[in-house]
């Protein structure tokens, strides 16, 4: 058994060797690492074309659809390993957990949850706006709807090969699909975990995150996740 590590990317030629680096140091688990990107001429393939295949075997895969939500669903199409785990490609600081999700994932977990907001996590230098929102739902899909994460916005994720195959997504957009499948399982009543993990903004390279856009699709499965608590349906 393995792990099947899905990195979405967009021009991320400045970031991705870094972030390679990290998950080669700290990593013990066996790794596929599934580069999806969207054309031809992103500068992250460039990159790519010197990194040492030593540690883990390297796919680069061209999103079938469009964006960063298409990149994501082509990279759970062509994974095949028993646990499927998302990461930023700017993420250079928690690799150190990535063992510790899949030991989660082994031991009968469907979801194993990345929260910047249980001890020993962090968000750090998120624009205000971005900060407010993502906490307040943070609190209340926590205290309110019983969503058994602290941080159920975050794309930092693994999943089950069970979670991959029988779930049906029904998002469109960006990284609405985690909530989802969050919210979903919850209601399958299917187990879920969590670990700390530390989150920065970014530095180099643009983020693809776009609240204002994204949001009216976020705010579909928050109310159902309290739904699910307060009406069981």
């Amino acid at each position: 058994m393995g792990l099947d590590v899905i990195i979405p990317v967009y021009n991320e030629g400045e970031n991705i060797r870094g972030v390679l680096d990290s998950l080669g140091e700290s990593v013990k688990t066996p790794l596929n690492i599934l580069i999806c990107y969207d054309n031809d001429d992103d500068n992250t393939l460039e990159e790519l074309k010197s990194y040492p295949r030593d540690k883990f075997r390297i796919l680069t895969i061209k999103n079938r659809g469009t964006g960063v939500h298409g990149a994501i669903l082509t990279g759970f199409k062509e994974s095949c390993e028993e646990a499927v785990l998302v990461m930023p490609a700017d993420d250079t600081y928690n690799a150190s957990i990535i063992d510790d999700m899949y030991r989660k994932f082994t031991e009968g977990n469907d979801i194993v949850a990345a929260s910047r907001f249980m001890p020993g996590g962090c968000m750090e230098g998120a624009p205000l706006l971005k900060n407010i929102l993502v906490r307040c739902a943070a609190f209340t899909l926590y205290y309110i709807a019983r969503l058994p994460v602290h941080d159920p916005s975050n794309g930092f994720r693994l999943f089950s090969r069970r979670v991959i195959d029988t779930v049906d997504i029904e998002s469109t957009q960006g990284f609405v699909y985690s909530i989802e499948l969050l919210v979903k399982c919850h209601r399958f009543g299917w187990k879920i975990a969590e670990v700390s993990a530390k989150w920065f903004e970014r530095t180099k390279g643009k983020s693809r995150f776009r609240i204002a856009e994204w949001l009216p699709s976020y705010l579909k499965w928050y109310f159902y996740a309290f739904r699910t608590n307060f009406l069981r349906k």
